[in-house]
């Protein structure tokens, strides 16, 4: 942080020992070097809770990205049948249905899907809405 040499720290003491006198300088080198310590504590401990937090953000973003991920992909494969049988579905459903009733349909999935995603939206935004469970620091508060 501060790039001070030898010679600067001479001067410093030297300077310490003119203003302060011999008796006080032990004193106040001690007091200083406590100061020094506390913040060099407090300034780790602020960076490996930051650090935590981080840590904390990217794990539940990973969970919530991956639930609105299963909630798609359950919306886009509701039933997990073989593929022939469901392009015979479709097949089937095509040449049986009127062009009406087939863009109804349509719709009908849409509207399905839609509501799903808005469905698995809400619940990532409840899980998410949960009360965090105290870290270390919060306990030593």
């Amino acid at each position: 942080m501060f790039d001070v040499g030898f010679s600067e720290l001479v001067l410093l003491f030297v300077i310490g020992l003119l203003i302060l006198g011999p008796e006080r300088l032990p004193r106040v080198a001690s007091q200083l070097g406590r100061w020094i310590g506390r913040a060099r504590r407090t300034a780790h401990q602020l960076r490996m809770q930051i650090e935590r937090e981080m840590t904390m953000n990217d794990i539940m973003r990973d969970q919530r990205e991956a639930k609105r991920d299963d909630a798609k992909s359950t919306i886009h494969n509701p039933d997990k049948t073989d593929d022939g049988e469901q392009d015979a579905a479709a097949e089937s459903t095509h040449h049986d249905a009127e062009p009406d009733q087939h863009a109804q349909a349509v719709n009908e999935v849409r509207d399905a899907e839609h509501a799903a995603e808005e469905a698995a939206d809400a619940v990532v935004e409840a899980e998410s809405a949960k009360p965090k469970m105290p870290t270390t620091a919060d306990e030593q508060s």
